[in-house]
């Protein structure tokens, strides 16, 4: 990791952290910036956050689908296409709303999930 230039514009960096925020497509942004092992702490945590969101939300929606693909009843095909539903919906709503902890100038934090996010993509990116 680099040290922070004091010439560097901090605004351009929440900038950044906003476009890592972005449900689904801030993924790559974020995954790029752990790869290189740029940015500014704040910057990697949030990137970290963001690929753990994004791996959270597509595991369960692809167990979901999986399971709602299964033949069934209709009963509980509807139930898990309801419940995924449920969760993409939720992904963008906690996504929006660190995005406006960003905004607010607020450290974008998840109890529990900043952690393991911390702990986990620390070892392996």
């Amino acid at each position: 990791m680099r040290e922070p230039d004091p010439l560097e514009n901090r605004e351009l960096q929440r900038l950044q952290m906003f476009v890592y925020l972005i449900p689904v497509f801030g993924f790559f942004p974020a995954l790029w910036t752990l790869y290189r092992r740029q940015g500014t702490r704040e910057q990697q945590s949030v990137s970290r956050l963001s690929i753990t969101l994004a791996f959270a939300w597509l595991l369960g929606y692809l167990l979901l689908a999986v399971g709602a693909g299964v033949p069934t009843s209709e009963f509980w095909t509807l139930r898990l296409l309801f419940m995924n539903s449920l969760l993409t919906s939720g992904y963008f709503v906690v996504s929006i709303g660190l995005m406006v902890r960003l905004w607010q100038r607020k450290p974008p934090r998840l109890p529990g999930i900043t952690q393991i996010a911390e702990k986990t993509l620390r070892k392996h990116l």
